[in-house]
């Protein structure tokens, strides 16, 4: 239970965020490429993926290396191969058909005259080809139109595609009710694997059709049939009743009947719902997967001590933490984001023990706790007190043996020295610092620092920190004879 809150609790805000916004990258490349055969691939190199981080868990090296080898080739193939589905679906898409869908508005199409004109061309064996654009913008796909907006009848469409019109080889532009566009030229499609029978006309609707979202209905003069290419299908229609149902949800006349609906949008759920648990699963790899661990040395942070308390003693100062976490996180790490912290509110006077634990240790999110060292602390508290105490000169080395130190004078004689009322009450003594008998030849002054032990003791406020020590020196009368 803790794991799973620590876990929780190493989650940053930037992590959601970008679990979100991949999780929505990859939902919206499986809408655009869903009809395809780039997403069965697509999906075959995720398992692979997936095998390669499960075998590099259990620690198989050759395993692992195998499959991250396949997969990366099985990725250059994606490419190579599908180069041009690839390049049909996103290539005259605009930015706001990649990053989101929108509901199509209600065009007013004469879909029975379309319908009616089609079949009768295909019983004539007039050859035809009628691009009805959606919402993408078709201008990067058609050239050398010839601007007509002309209503849309029979008669018109007829005598466009008759043979004898100049403009009949070229495909027609229908938006709304109008005839935009005649004698256009469609690129072709580029994929190897349509039928032998399939010729120009046919190639250039599927061109349009795999590049934008428009339909577009071809009406073959050698086989005398009707075909409706759309994305990345090519579909004879055979009845007029569901040339004229394909028309009608392509215009957006009617709606999607309900059973159709339900699948797709339960097809979307799963869809959206997977992509969130891959990526999820990508994060995780990555962010705890791959752990790195490093070595930091945080000072020791006192809070919460009560007024009239000091430290006097602890057992350390700092406290060594080895931390974990993936590598670009223990990168970023700064010794500033890393603090320890001991709470001194339920501290009392004399020796008290701190056991540090993740409570007490302040991380960056993502980043782990391992170990601690050392783990307890000892910190011993006293109450303050000021005592006036006598001072005496320390000394070290020899006088030379000709001199005398005749006399010492300190001044001042006692300092008043605040420190813990369990440790001062014991000294009775303040030492200067040393005083080196050899290097005295005369009388003098010096200046001197007081040495206190423990070093917690403290001059109290007001009083000079230095102490004089006049030295009264004589040489040592001979002896006469």
């Amino acid at each position: 239970m803790n794991s799973l809150y620590s876990f929780f609790i190493g989650v940053r805000w930037e992590d959601i965020v970008d679990i979100l916004l991949n999780s929505y990258i990859l939902f919206r490349l499986y809408i655009l490429f869903r009809e395809t055969n780039v997403l069965r691939v697509l999906m075959g190199v995720t398992f692979l993926w997936f095998f390669q981080r499960v075998a590099v868990y259990m620690g198989l090296i050759v395993t692992s290396w195998a499959i991250q080898g396949i997969t990366a080739v099985a990725a250059l193939i994606i490419i190579v191969v599908f180069s041009n589905e690839i390049r049909s679906v996103l290539q005259a898409r605009s930015l706001k058909s990649i990053l989101w869908g929108k509901h199509r508005q209600n065009v007013n199409t004469p879909v029975e005259i379309i319908v009616e004109s089609a079949y009768e061309m295909a019983q004539r064996r007039i050859g035809a080809l009628m691009v009805f654009p959606g919402k993408d913008d078709l201008r990067a796909d058609i050239q050398n139109g010839i601007i007509w907006n002309g209503l849309v009848s029979k008669e018109m469409i007829m005598s466009i595609f008759w043979h004898d019109n100049p403009v009949h080889d070229g495909a027609m532009v229908i938006q709304g009710n109008q005839i935009t566009d005649v004698s256009v030229i469609l690129p072709l499609s580029q994929r190897k694997d349509l039928p032998s029978y399939y010729g120009t006309r046919h190639r250039a609707a599927l061109g349009v059709a795999e590049s934008s979202d428009a339909l577009v209905i071809v009406i073959s003069e050698e086989r005398g049939n009707v075909s409706v290419a759309k994305g990345q299908n090519m579909t004879v229609v055979n009845r007029k009743e569901r040339l004229f149902q394909i028309l009608q949800e392509h215009a957006g006349i009617i709606e999607k009947r309900s059973p159709a609906i339900r699948k797709e949008r339960m097809e979307m759920g799963i869809a959206a719902v997977m992509s969130f648990l891959i990526i999820t699963g990508v994060w995780f790899s990555f962010t705890r997967g791959l752990d790195t661990l490093i070595t930091l040395q945080a000072p020791i942070e006192y809070m919460n001590r009560k007024p009239d308390m000091e430290i006097t003693e602890t057992s350390a100062h700092n406290v060594v933490l080895q931390l974990s976490g993936s590598a670009m996180l223990v990168k970023a790490v700064r010794p500033e984001q890393v603090q320890v912290r001991l709470d001194m509110k339920d501290a009392s006077i004399g020796s008290n023990m701190f056991h540090i634990t993740e409570n007490n240790i302040t991380l960056p999110p993502g980043i782990t706790l391992t170990r601690t060292t050392p783990q307890n602390i000892q910190v011993t508290l006293d109450v303050p007190v000021i005592k006036e105490i006598p001072v005496q000169a320390d000394w070290t080395g020899k006088l030379d043996s000709n001199l005398i130190l005749e006399k010492v004078k300190l001044s001042p004689s006692k300092l008043q020295v605040i420190g813990g009322s369990l440790i001062i009450n014991d000294i009775s003594t303040i030492y200067t610092e040393k005083i080196n008998l050899y290097t005295l030849k005369k009388s003098g002054t010096l200046t001197l620092s007081p040495v206190f032990n423990p070093p917690s003791l403290r001059v109290a406020p007001g009083i000079r920190d230095t102490i004089t020590a006049e030295i009264t020196i004589r040489e040592r009368p001979q002896n006469t004879k």
